[in-house]
């Protein structure tokens, strides 16, 4: 899946409920290195961002499944790659597909060891660059400020590396309906790519689901 097509599957608004439904979700394995990821090999979307953005609290909405990431108040303490199996279900034909979400370490919190942060950005680099199943990459940014320098730099990152990438701009619940566009319009002009596709997520409120949905139907239809 290219850059493009994210931005396109996102953009066409197919209500992505009536298309696919997520059944079924478990935790699989934590790895620090490839010898350690899930045998069983399957398509991937890796969801990453600043340390306390709401990525558990995402998964765990996407999913519908409580506590499927652990919510900590604690920021920076995933250190690990872990892996989630998902059954999606194909509501036209009843069929289902199974694929894996990764939640990836959080970046950017200044009380993390530095020597941790060296050790964390070698292990999730090696998994971005040579994941053979990796679709895209959900880089989440909180809508409520500009994004910061750790943001940019995983972005332009991403990019350099030609690893597809949809921003999720979250905790959109925490803003006024007129904010949102203004906020989005901010994210865009921060990271420098105007014609980029960003998607606004409410975990409590489950909008920016049925869209998310929406790109991982494509993906697994491709």
């Amino acid at each position: 899946m290219t850059q493009t097509d994210i931005q396109e599957n996102n953009a066409n608004k197919i209500k992505a409920q009536d298309k696919i439904n997520i059944i079924r979700a478990k935790y699989i394995a934590s790895a620090v290195k490839k010898a350690q990821y899930p045998e069983e090999r399957l398509k991937e979307i890796a969801f990453i961002g600043r340390s306390n953005v709401g990525k558990s609290s995402l998964i765990n909405s996407l999913t519908r499944v409580h506590n499927l990431a652990r919510v900590s108040g604690q920021p920076g303490k995933t250190q690990t790659i872990n892996f989630y199996e998902l059954t999606a279900r194909f509501n036209e034909t009843g069929k289902d597909k199974l694929f894996h979400l990764v939640d990836l370490p959080g970046y950017g919190y200044a009380k993390t060891a530095q020597t941790n942060r060296k050790q964390w950005a070698k292990f999730i680099e090696e998994y971005f660059l040579h994941s053979e199943h990796l679709q895209f990459v959900c880089q989440l940014i909180d809508i409520r400020h500009e994004p910061m320098k750790s943001d940019k730099e995983m972005f332009d990152w991403l990019i350099k590396n030609n690893i597809p990438v949809l921003i999720i701009a979250t905790k959109a619940d925490k803003i006024s309906r007129g904010a949102v566009n203004k906020q989005i319009a901010q994210i865009r002009k921060s990271l420098g790519v105007k014609e980029i596709d960003i998607l606004p997520y409410s975990s409590p409120k489950k909008q920016g689901r049925a869209e998310l949905l929406n790109v991982i139907y494509e993906m697994l239809v491709d």
